[in-house]
This record gives C-alpha cells, sequence and structure tokens, in this order.
C-alpha cells in the first residue's frame, strides 16, 4: 500500500502543499486551566497587544462566549492573512467578503483566527486556516 495524498511523509512533515487546519484548543484550554489554579497570573495572560484590542473593538466578530479570564464581556474574533505579496504584518479582514477575494487570487495564504477580550486584554490564537 503505498503513502499518498494526505498520509504521505511530506503531509506529516507539513510541506504537501497548503496543509489543513492548525487547531490551538487545547493550549488554550491549558492556559486557562493554568490561570485558574493559580499557576499564572492574569497579567501574564491579559498582554494582547493594542492594535489587536483595537481590530476586535472596530471589526471583530462578537461571540456568544464569556472571556475564560475576565467573565465580563463577549470575546470577539479577529483574522489575520499572511501570505505572498501581503504586508509582513499580515492583512486584518474584516468579512468573509474579503477573505473570499483574497482567496480568489489564487495564492498560497493562511488566515490566523484570533480571539480577545476587550476588557481585560486576554488573547489566544484559536486555528490557522489554508485560504
Amino acid at each position: 500500500m503505498s503513502m499518498t495524498g494526505s498520509f504521505s511523509v511530506g503531509a506529516i512533515r507539513g510541506d504537501a502543499g497548503q496543509g489543513g487546519i492548525v487547531d490551538h484548543r487545547l493550549a488554550r484550554r491549558m492556559l486557562i486551566n493554568q490561570v485558574r489554579i493559580g499557576r499564572l497570573r492574569r497579567d501574564e495572560v491579559c498582554d494582547a497587544h493594542p492594535e489587536l484590542i483595537r481590530a476586535a473593538s472596530h471589526v471583530g466578530t462578537q461571540t456568544e462566549a464569556r472571556c475564560p479570564i475576565c467573565e465580563e464581556d463577549n470575546l470577539r474574533l479577529v483574522t489575520y492573512v499572511f501570505g505572498h505579496r501581503l504586508p509582513s504584518h499580515g492583512r486584518c479582514v474584516s468579512s468573509a467578503k474579503e477573505l473570499r477575494e483574497l482567496s480568489a487570487l489564487g495564492r498560497e495564504l493562511r488566515a490566523y483566527v484570533v480571539e480577545a477580550c476587550c476588557t481585560c486584554r486576554w488573547h489566544h490564537l484559536l486555528r490557522v486556516v489554508p485560504v
């Protein structure tokens, strides 16, 4: 039986085309638990860059989920796209339409979906998705 497609050595190493979705929910859960049991202080995890908080406030998508750290505000999702011919700091995408337009360019791009709390400045990378 040959190793082809998603089970190839290249795919396992991560160098077979655009790859798949990378999900960071387990790391998120571990980090939240570390805060709750007192191994990490709140100020160690609530340190989002002001530009991320600005993007979350103005173009982020509000979720129904409360912040797991302060429990005062709903989380917002912000998507940044990185890839060839985009700025080195990425491009903040504010709508599904804008993401589809970038996808139609046919370039190898990755979208980084970050959750952020505008109240306490908690943030966490949720997933990386090929565009």
